[in-house]
């Protein structure tokens, strides 16, 4: 997915933007990139590959030449960012997340034009960060750019421009990633994770709504484009990806995994002797349901934290598997002849589920029961890159649909039922799931708990992979 942090105070900035930047390595683990304004208005910019070490170790050396009152900073999916363009605006830094699922046609039409051309690159097609930059600077200044750019692009982009007179942060006009507006004496900062405020000293001083754009500076933060009422906020920042301790449309994410367990444990009635997590996302939802039921939370399986990443973030499949091996440590003493229950934050394509509940029956389980956090995923994402699989055969539910109807083609099956918690249909579905997972059993979130448990109504929040409503 991907997040950005930027500050423009009155006096240095980069120890914020450091620190910032770093509170959103939970989200992505490719590319990071800070870029200040010093004090001659030049911008001064940075990109490493994090892929092998953290973002921390990569640009603690490059901070001492990185000097100025106001910067931005991004950990990215795959994309060089932030990027520094010359454009008729005059010079800016840019960094977004999101997807642009009409990226092809953008740079066609600027090809047309006959004077464009792209020069950063990535995984061989243009880097879509540019593409971006290429909207905003076909209008007269940068808040009509920024309006522009987000009127043009299918998919969903947040954005931060570094220039001469502040920082601008455009949030995407559905809503589907947050902006959060931080406030201390001397400074504004505008983040994705609201992590990044307490340990810097910033207060939250509002929310950006979707589709709003603001001019951060260090006395100000003024409006450019009022935000307008629909929103379609992505409801996995609360389920996974989110860290526990931020809020989105003020709603705290750890406060909605525990009443999420609670609520899921209400549609169960399973005879377990444990409670656990599947680490670091389904701790929270796994508390709420232990508490529920009565049950001991207990840590069948420990994180080794210090050298190993979030599993979805690899894009090969064989290091996604060998990332969630090597980080998961079982505990025999808490798992020999126990009926466990795990909470895991979602049943994405499911293999290293299975090896997990393998390994666990390995340590002596007597039973071996898996909760997702959320319903069946039966839809790829087409608006955040969270889950770039290939195909969306990927994901476990689809191969159960596939093996029920003999066919997955949306033009021939009718997924309604499969939609429907309980329905026959979705019966015969959690069978096969945990059939092919090798569990005792395998059951999710409905989606009704879920969105009572995140506590927005229905018709704001994004729920596409679930019921292909977005």
């Amino acid at each position: 997915m991907g997040g950005f942090y930027g500050v423009a105070t009155s006096g240095e900035c980069i120890g914020d933007l450091f620190y910032g930047t770093d509170y959103h390595s939970h989200l992505g683990t490719r590319r990071g990139g800070l870029a200040v304004l010093d004090e001659s208005n030049a911008i001064i910019g940075v990109i490493h590959n994090i892929s092998n070490d953290q973002f921390k170790s990569k640009f603690n050396k490059e901070l001492a030449r990185l000097t100025g009152h106001s910067g931005i900073g991004v950990i990215s999916d795959y994309e060089d960012q932030p990027l520094i363009v010359s454009s008729h605006l005059g010079t800016f830094a840019i960094a977004t997340v999101g997807k642009l699922n009409n990226a092809a046609e953008i740079k066609q039409g600027a090809f047309q034009s006959r004077n464009a051309h792209f020069t950063e690159m990535s995984c061989g097609e243009v880097n879509p960060t540019e593409l971006v930059a290429s909207l905003i600077s076909r209008k007269d200044s940068f808040a009509e750019g920024l309006e522009y750019a987000q009127s043009r692009i299918d998919g969903s982009c947040s954005i931060l421009l570094l220039t001469e007179d502040g920082i601008y942060a455009s949030r995407d006009k559905m809503g589907r990633t947050p902006i959060v507006i931080g406030k201390k004496e001397g400074a504004h900062a505008a983040t994705m994770e609201t992590s990044a405020f307490p340990n810097l000293d910033y207060e939250i001083e509002r929310y950006v709504g979707p589709g709003e754009i603001v001019l951060l500076t260090a006395d100000a933060v003024v409006q450019k484009k009022a935000p307008q009422e629909e929103m379609k906020i992505c409801a996995f920042l609360w389920v996974y990806y989110g860290y526990p301790s931020s809020s989105y449309e003020g709603i705290n994410t750890e406060v909605v995994r525990y009443k999420n367990g609670a609520l899921m444990a209400s549609l169960d009635d399973v005879e377990i002797d444990a409670v656990g997590g599947v680490p670091d996302s389904g701790i929270g939802h796994a508390i709420g349901y232990s508490h529920a039921v009565q049950a001991p939370y207990t840590r069948s399986f420990v994180k080794y934290t210090p050298g190993w990443a979030r599993s979805f973030m690899p894009q090969i499949q064989g290091v996604r598997d060998l990332v969630a091996r090597m980080k998961l440590i079982p505990i025999r003493e808490l798992i020999e002849n126990k009926r466990l229950l795990l909470c895991d934050d979602s049943i994405v394509r499911g293999t290293q589920l299975r090896e997990t509940g393998k390994r666990l029956f390995d340590s002596g389980a007597a039973e071996v029961h898996v909760r997702a956090s959320c319903p069946p995923l039966l839809h790829g994402c087409k608006f955040l890159n969270f889950s770039m699989s290939t195909s969306e055969l990927d994901l476990a539910a689809r191969r159960a649909v596939r093996e029920i109807e003999g066919t997955d083609d949306p033009a021939v099956v009718d997924y309604a039922p499969y939609y429907q918690y309980g329905s026959d249909k979705y019966t015969k579905m959690l069978g096969i799931i945990s059939r092919d997972l090798g569990l005792t059993s395998a059951g999710f979130q409905s989606l009704e708990n879920l969105i009572e448990a995140i506590g927005l109504p229905k018709d704001k929040v994004c729920t596409y992979c679930w019921d292909a409503k977005g």
